[in-house]
């Protein structure tokens, strides 16, 4: 199958690799690129050679989150939702580690959240800025509160900072942190242990895990729909902090000293 905003190979091994490639966009996630993910994800799932993914991108950034500006795109094609795709990678029966360089960003911090294993370059960060646009996160909130906490969210949520990659390791988002020259041979090594292990009772293992999970990343959809009526892209709040985003402008809520 032929894409356009991903890259996919399959090695001998059952190493499934994913490689988000819209670098000009910062690997946005734009709703043909969550259609492209969750289409591969399935027929991964579903392909007994498969044994793991590793999720990664090119460019600068690993995923400047959900695209705002998305392209003109097909009508009639089917609308895939981010809650949707984050469902479908965080109920993934087989194994994905996720390497992260540059920012993983709003819907990119989530995504890596999803994943089983996150490595990161020392230079990359974490965050989850909506407020700043003013927007409200929504849907991503309940699998970056897996992952982050209640108290670390509060903050990270509250304020848009960025979290450094030794700051997400210490959190628990982070797994691990290698630089460049470091990452490919920690990969093998990951490979290897994951190899090792029986795909039936893989699969059997994280269904069980999250089975119990204190946040179900199956509330996603209803966390969504149960936003803040009038907090979406097109409210006044939203459209000023869009505009001083391009603008590279504070906000008129940014009051100075």
């Amino acid at each position: 199958m032929a894409f356009e905003t991903i890259v996919t190979d399959l090695s001998s091994r059952g190493v499934a690799s994913i490689t988000l490639n819209r670098p000009d966009r910062g690997n946005a996630l734009s709703s043909q690129m969550l259609g492209e993910l969750i289409a591969h994800l399935s027929a991964l799932a579903s392909d007994p050679q498969a044994r793991l993914v590793i999720l990664r991108a090119n460019g600068k950034h690993f995923c400047s989150g959900a695209d705002v500006a998305p392209k003109q795109e097909d009508p009639s094609a089917p609308k895939v939702s981010l809650s949707d795709f984050l469902q479908e990678l965080d109920q993934f029966p087989k194994p994905v580690i996720c390497v992260v360089q540059g920012g993983a960003i709003g819907a990119g911090a989530a995504l890596a959240s999803c994943c089983d294993v996150t490595l990161a370059d020392p230079d990359a960060f974490f965050s989850v800025p909506e407020v700043r646009l003013g927007i409200v996160p929504g849907g991503v909130v309940p699998v970056l509160l897996r992952a982050l906490g209640p108290r670390n969210l509060r903050r990270y949520a509250l304020s848009g900072e960025r979290i450094k990659a030794p700051e997400a390791k210490a959190m628990g988002l982070v797994h691990e942190v290698h630089r460049a020259e470091e990452m490919e041979a920690a990969l093998v090594e990951l490979v290897e242990a994951f190899l090792l292990g029986a795909p039936g009772a893989q699969a059997l293992t994280k269904a069980q895990i999250g089975s119990f999970d204190d946040v179900s990343v199956r509330e996603m959809k209803q966390a969504s729909q149960h936003r803040a009526p009038g907090h979406g892209i097109k409210t006044p709040e939203a459209q000023e902090g869009i505009a001083a985003f391009k603008e590279k402008r504070k906000p008129n809520w940014y009051v100075a000293q």
